[in-house]
């Protein structure tokens, strides 16, 4: 493939697949600055839209960056050149999380479809139907996962119960503690000119059976309620997890996460976060017990399955900052 000239449109182009990531409450904890010598994208944590009660310590922060630094990988392979990345590359910048280089010329164009997908990739809050995902698709994921230093479980039956039972547990806490649903209420935004922020008509129902625990981002204080209508009977769920819990693991399991993410919607198959235990230490170390027998660290919790497209939040487009500024 040719390399694109690193023009005003291309760049422009290269951060819109980036910023089309997910992140957590659509806070779009980034920001870019590109070095034009060297042809080097920096990523840096946009720290004053971190979420202070639900994610204190910055890991959900850090999972919402590295989805922005595959799509970004994944866009700088389509257009040719070869991403190189590197995680935490100056430990006196904390707030440098990641840099992408263009290199030479890229070794393989087997990334389009995953580019196409970047653009098609919702969160889709919706009930899915009951059919049940190929074999041979699960094992693509846990692939996927495993291709970016992370590891994808699916739960069996049992298993996914247990893990919702905490997130409902997750859930009832965070309705019950008023700064964590002022917080989520805060990100509950009718769309404006800052792009951030979940539109209330992209939330989707509520499962009125609750055999799923759909955040509910107006912690029980909506004006007229969410709709309610039946969920799946037997939802599909997987977890991303890792061996280690360091900020560099963190990214790895973002990238990991879009990476899952996208070959999902590749095949048709639509998903949703359920993040709520992942917000209590306690809850989160009993979702991998006994799920999986080795030492892990649950990074997300993603249901998959067949069903309506989820509709796409607002992105901002303040996100590069100006070259030789940090």
């Amino acid at each position: 493939m040719r390399i694109a000239a690193l023009d005003g449109t291309t760049l422009a182009r290269l951060l819109s697949a980036a910023v089309a990531a997910p992140s957590i409450h659509n806070t779009q904890p980034w920001r870019f600055r590109l070095d034009p010598e060297t042809l080097t994208v920096e990523i840096r944590a946009a720290t004053h839209r971190g979420l202070r009660h639900i994610d204190p310590t910055g890991r959900a922060l850090h999972l919402s960056v590295g989805c922005a630094v595959l799509n970004l990988r994944v866009a700088v392979g389509h257009f040719g050149w070869e991403p190189v990345p590197r995680l935490l590359p100056r430990p006196d910048e904390p707030d440098l999380l990641a840099t992408v280089r263009l290199g030479g010329t890229a070794r393989t164009s087997s990334r389009t479809s995953l580019y196409d997908a970047v653009w098609r990739r919702h969160s889709s809050r919706f009930p899915f139907s009951e059919r049940p995902l190929p074999a041979a698709l699960l094992t693509e994921l846990a692939e996927a996962a495993h291709e970016e230093g992370a590891r994808l479980l699916h739960l069996s039956p049992g298993q996914a119960d247990r893990v919702l039972r905490l997130t409902g547990e997750a859930e009832h806490r965070n309705v019950d503690d008023p700064d964590r649903a002022a917080e989520s209420r805060h990100w509950v935004v009718k769309t404006d000119d800052s792009g951030l922020g979940i539109p209330p008509e992209v939330l989707g129902p509520q499962d009125f059976r609750d055999r799923i625990p759909m955040r509910d981002f107006g912690a029980h204080r909506h004006q007229n309620g969410l709709t309610a209508r039946p969920f799946e009977r037997r939802p599909s769920l997987a977890v991303l997890s890792t061996s280690h819990d360091r900020r560099a693991d963190w990214l790895r399991a973002g990238q990991a996460l879009e990476r899952v993410l996208l070959i999902a919607t590749t095949h048709g198959v639509q998903a949703s976060l359920l993040h709520q235990a992942l917000e209590w230490p306690d809850l989160r170390e009993e979702i991998m017990a006994p799920a999986d027998a080795r030492p892990s660290h649950a990074q997300m919790v993603i249901r998959l399955g067949y069903g309506p497209e989820g509709s796409a939040s607002p992105r901002s487009t303040k996100a590069l900052l100006s070259p030789g500024n940090s």
